[in-house]
């Protein structure tokens, strides 16, 4: 339960006293954007996965309800209940996600539990002033247009072959994978009207640059060289204003959604903070929620209306098992990730080997051009269509 009383959807992968991760997904987006971290980093990890407000399963809101401050709120009402008291995360944010721990960076719950962050395609401010999606000279008429577009009321409709260039052109990199384009329409189009155009609003406005002065941990940034919504010049500028940035990542030809265009990158970036900076502090954290729960946490979790937990993960309205998926999509359901009951301690090592091909520079003011893999030896993600 958030600070005004909205529910948010939480899903939760992996063995219990694993590392934690917690993973904050972009505008019209859900959990199922982080489909291929999950199915990677839930063999040795704890996975946290939530629906930021309006999206996926977490229930819309009023009008007032759509602001950075909510998107905070939110977070920290996801570490207090999937996390123990003292235990560390690794947090990732995409987008609007990485907007969210910038909004949170001074939150106390922020503070307690952030041991590192990973900013992926996101920016600061002036999203509007430096989008590229309009392909005409920067200038007061390209910002208006821009914002004319951004926040359309237009209904986006079923999935075709026309919204699907449209989302790629937009999104996307002209090279992006078939499968993986279709994969994100229709993440995209599920995504209610009302929620895209009020948190388009917010976007457009968005100051946050004070709040990025203010994450004092490690943070990684990465982005794609051809992101037109919110391009590389965003996340240079992250790289030199976080007061300790462990480095930037830019991967060539590689568009706005990052963790579905170069998932094995994003997953590769996610594992290095956490084998860096959940050491000590992390390990007793953890041992902590496994060996005790404090009676306000019992609580939360056994209420119906605070966030979904663990045992929610087993009903027909939490996590999409396999069978429901194959009733419905058998093609998405092949690849869509499991619950962590289901992952086997097999997978790992084949999983932290892949991660290896991945480098990221270690001091500050690096910075690596990675080029993305492509071919049929690329891991996609694929998942059930599902309606918000």
């Amino acid at each position: 339960m958030s600070a005004d009383g909205s529910r948010v959807h939480v899903e939760m992968h992996g063995p219990d006293g694993a590392p934690a991760v917690v993973l904050a997904h972009g505008w019209t987006c859900s959990t199922r954007f982080w489909a291929a971290q999950i199915r990677e980093l839930a063999a040795d990890h704890r996975v946290v996965a939530y629906d930021q407000r309006g999206h996926g399963r977490t229930p819309a809101v009023a009008g007032a309800g759509h602001s950075t401050e909510a998107l905070a709120d939110d977070l920290e009402a996801v570490l207090a209940a999937a996390l123990a008291p003292g235990e560390r995360a690794v947090l990732a944010g995409h987008s609007m996600g990485g907007m969210t721990l910038m909004a949170a960076a001074s939150r106390p719950g922020f503070v307690e539990h952030a041991a590192a962050a990973l900013l992926c395609s996101t920016g600061s401010s002036r999203l509007v002033a430096e989008s590229l999606v309009v392909p005409m000279r920067a200038g007061a008429f390209r910002t208006r247009l821009t914002r004319a577009v951004l926040g359309s009321r237009a209904p986006l409709g079923p999935v075709t072959p026309v919204s699907r260039r449209i989302l790629r052109y937009a999104t996307m990199a002209p090279g992006a994978a078939p499968e993986r384009v279709a994969e994100c329409a229709r993440i995209v189009h599920a995504c209610p009207r009302s929620t895209r155009v009020a948190w388009s609003h917010v976007l457009a406005g968005l100051d946050l640059d004070a709040g990025v002065r203010e994450m004092r941990l490690p943070t990684a940034v990465v982005a794609g060289t051809a992101d037109r919504l919110t391009p590389i010049v965003h996340a240079r500028a992250l790289a030199a204003s976080l007061p300790e940035c462990v480095g930037l990542v830019e991967l060539a030809g590689t568009g706005h959604m990052t963790p579905v265009e170069a998932p094995e990158a994003v997953t590769a970036e996610i594992r290095k903070l956490v084998e860096a900076h959940l050491g000590r502090d992390g390990a007793a954290g953890r041992e902590a929620r496994t060996v005790r729960e404090t009676p306000a946490r019992r609580e939360s979790l056994a209420t119906r209306d605070s966030l979904t937990t663990r045992d929610s993960l087993t009903t027909r309205d939490s996590l999409t098992t396999r069978d429901a998926a194959a009733q419905r999509d058998p093609v998405a359901a092949r690849d869509a990730p499991v619950p962590r009951e289901s992952t086997t301690a097999r997978e790992a090592p084949a999983r932290r080997e892949s991660a290896t091909t991945w480098q990221a520079p270690a001091q500050r003011g690096s910075v690596t051009v990675h080029k993305a893999p492509a071919g049929p030896g690329t891991p996609t993600t694929q998942e059930q269509e599902e309606t918000a």
